[in-house]
């Protein structure tokens, strides 16, 4: 069932939260006092209207349903929520200029395509194993989005540009520094989805394992985040190594489920 006013009221404090965010990082102004408590507002306006929307569109009398759809817009609006959240204790606020306006898209997208597949909740493991996965890729995608930031931030500073919105951004060691947290935790969520994958698949998808494109993807990106640490803490890989690297490995998560789902769901019709 879709509320249309709900979605337009969601739709607009995303892009309103993104763009002030925007409009202050090209003037270089750190977000602080007053006016982040705005736009932290928004942006949690914006999250409870979609955490609405979603409760009503994701649980059905068969089960979950993760169409594709509606699996993107679920993934923003943990990205969002975990983005609102480390705002409070981390120096992230200008991640948002990202992630408010592509929460705000995947819930347009899905409002305007809405997709069914029911997934049967069977068992409490099935349960944990999809919150524990959402929350891995929500994190890698923070980190993702951390590292794209600290792209442009190095690139900047390589072409001796230090104005601009550069001003508005921490010191890249404290964005470095950010961006391996997320992907530590996000590195733990995802062994556990793996390990609960593999000992439990019958008990979660009611088949024994099989080896398909979706699992060694996950399992190849879990190599490049594994190496992309073990970098970190032996060789003290930072810059333009551990940025290639971050997006290497969500760009395989990221074919390991959204892309084997819109090859099944899209391309071949299957459900």
């Amino acid at each position: 069932m879709t509320n249309p006013v709900m979605n337009f009221l969601a739709l607009a404090l995303y892009f309103i939260a993104g763009g002030l965010l925007g409009q202050r990082l090209m003037r270089g102004e750190v977000v602080t006092g007053g006016v982040k408590i705005g736009i932290f507002s928004l942006g949690l306006g914006a999250v409870v209207l979609h955490a609405a929307l979603l409760y009503t569109n994701l649980w059905t009398a068969s089960g979950l349903n993760l169409a594709l759809t509606p699996a993107f817009s679920l993934i923003a609006w943990v990205v969002a929520v975990l983005y609102l959240a480390s705002s409070l204790i981390r120096p992230v606020d200008n991640l948002g200029v990202f992630i408010m306006p592509i929460a705000g898209l995947m819930l347009l997208v899905e409002w305007l395509w809405p997709g069914q597949m029911s997934l049967p909740l069977t068992s409490s493991v099935s349960a944990v194993h999809i919150i524990v996965s959402v929350l891995a890729y929500s994190l890698l995608c923070l980190a993702a989005v951390q590292s794209l930031m600290l792209l442009m931030q190095e690139r900047h500073l390589r072409g001796r540009h230090p104005g601009g919105f550069i001003r508005a951004l921490p010191p890249m060691q404290t964005m470095e520094s950010v961006m391996f947290q997320m992907i530590g935790f996000g590195f733990i969520l995802l062994t556990l989805t793996l390990i609960s994958g593999v000992f439990f698949s019958e008990a979660i998808f009611g088949q024994p394992l099989k080896f398909t494109h979706h699992m060694v993807l996950a399992v190849v990106a879990w190599i490049v985040y594994a190496i992309l640490l073990i970098g970190r803490w032996r060789l003290g890989w930072r810059g333009r190594p551990a940025i290639h690297w971050t997006l290497g490995g969500f760009m395989l998560l990221l074919l390991a489920y959204f892309g084997s789902k819109f090859v099944l769901e899209i391309l071949l019709g299957r459900v």
